[in-house]
């Protein structure tokens, strides 16, 4: 039931980011006359309120949830290709290499998640890529380390050391045979990088350093919200709840696949 509901929510997540990205919505149209307006039934933009400026709220966490996906999409994206790749070089190699890489993931996980992506934004400068750029750099680390504990235990197989024996190179081992192999936990950890990454752009946003207005984020919203809460509180509410939701729902989508795996892992045992 919950694991349904998580699914409903994401579907109706990417459906309202697809509608941002492909429909001029003009979420940014000032209606004096419905200045924190509460949310009514009056009309489809009016269903969560108005914001200080006559905004309505509906089109402006639609226009969020695309900004949410693109941020999630893209920081996965980069994230996981680079951790993998990098990880599985360092495991397959092992050695000098192994170390040095190790080495590097240490040092990036030494240093608290948000607070290095707080750092890095402030160096890039705000803006929507340079938020990717940074959750980027901050979040390749847990791919690699994650990809590179997989093939430490998948290149002493009997199918590795045959394809040695025919003499392919590493590259191609790792590709076509270590690689596939080693995928199923890191899809876990997509599912809940997705949920990280929304989380800490929305964090950004709030501080001032990721998206800017008048462009719409759930982060960004919530911190222009936060100064009338006591007047209009579901200019806080509604991106605050948008935002729990789809963060909820892809950690539930997570632990489910998670679950699912683990039951395959141990049957193939």
């Amino acid at each position: 039931m919950i694991v349904s509901l998580a699914r409903i929510i994401m579907l109706t997540w990417f459906a309202l980011a697809l509608t941002a990205w492909t429909v001029d919505l003009d979420s940014n149209q000032i209606n004096l006359e419905q200045i924190f307006a509460a949310p009514s039934l009056n009309s489809l933009y009016s269903l969560l309120g108005y914001d200080e400026l006559g905004r309505s709220l509906v089109l402006r966490i639609i226009d969020g949830a695309g900004v949410s996906l693109f941020v999630a999409l893209s920081t996965v994206t980069l994230s996981a290709v680079i951790g993998t790749f990098i990880g599985a070089l360092a495991g397959y190699i092992g050695g000098r290499t192994d170390r040095a890489i190790s080495r590097v993931i240490d040092i990036f996980l030494a240093f608290p998640g948000l607070l290095l992506a707080i750092a890095l934004a402030g160096m890039l400068g705000p803006g929507l890529s340079n938020v990717v750029i940074a959750l980027s750099i901050m979040g390749w680390v847990g791919y690699a380390r994650l990809m590179r504990n997989q093939v430490l235990s998948i290149r002493s197989r009997d199918h590795v050391s045959s394809a040695l024996a025919l003499g392919r190179d590493s590259l191609s081992i790792i590709r076509l045979h270590i690689i596939p192999l080693a995928l199923a936990p890191v899809w876990i950890e997509v599912s809940y990088g997705i949920a990280g990454a929304i989380i800490a752009e929305a964090g950004l946003s709030f501080l001032g350093l990721g998206v800017q207005p008048p462009q719409a984020s759930w982060g960004n919203m919530i911190r222009e919200g936060v100064r009338y809460l006591l007047v209009a509180p579901h200019a806080v509410l509604a991106p605050g709840i948008a935002l729990s939701l789809v963060v909820l729902s892809a950690n539930v989508l997570g632990d489910a696949m998670r679950d699912k795996l683990d039951v395959k892992f141990q049957r193939q045992r």
